[in-house]
């Protein structure tokens, strides 16, 4: 099975999953720049379980749009890249749509950026739906598509253990 084939089948099976408990998921990314979202329009049928994704690639954006609070971005502050910024990502796209499930991914894709605390690869991933939260750390490997593209596979298998 080809990775986009494994993407449309993971989104697919998420969406029916989603419709049987008539939940609306959002999804809130930085370094993947829409891919979650993309991956889960392809599935035929997802405008009645997908209310909106996110791209909020700046930590303006992400303050603005998501409600992530400043200090998280602040220098001596955790960062972009952190569990304490994803799921500051992941409330605000619950708080700032329909849903009431959301992904929220933030992370160094490379080839630059990366530092040896968060070196290239390092992606953060945080899931919510009413009062479970999850966040993971991840380090994926590759180019800049194999680690975004990883991200979005980590994402999506997420909500399905979240959801099982």
């Amino acid at each position: 099975m080809s990775q986009t084939e494994q993407l449309q089948s993971l989104a697919a099976r998420v969406g029916e999953r989603l419709l049987a408990r008539k939940l609306l998921l959002a999804a809130a990314e930085s370094c993947t720049g829409g891919w979650v979202a993309q991956a889960i329009t392809s599935a035929a049928g997802s405008s009645a379980w997908f209310d909106c994704g996110f791209v909020t690639y700046s930590n303006e954006a992400k303050q603005r749009l998501l409600e992530v609070p400043a200090s998280l971005l602040e220098v001596g502050g955790p960062g972009a890249v952190s569990e304490e910024t994803v799921v500051a990502m992941s409330a605000g796209a619950i708080a700032n749509s329909r849903a009431n499930l959301a992904v929220a991914i933030s992370g160094v894709a490379g080839p630059e950026g990366g530092s040896k605390e968060k070196p290239v690869g390092t992606i953060w991933i945080a899931w919510q739906w009413e009062q479970r939260r999850l966040a993971r750390k991840f380090r994926f490997s590759g180019g800049r598509t194999a680690i975004r593209e990883a991200a979005v596979l980590a994402a999506l298998e997420g909500l399905l253990a979240l959801l099982d």
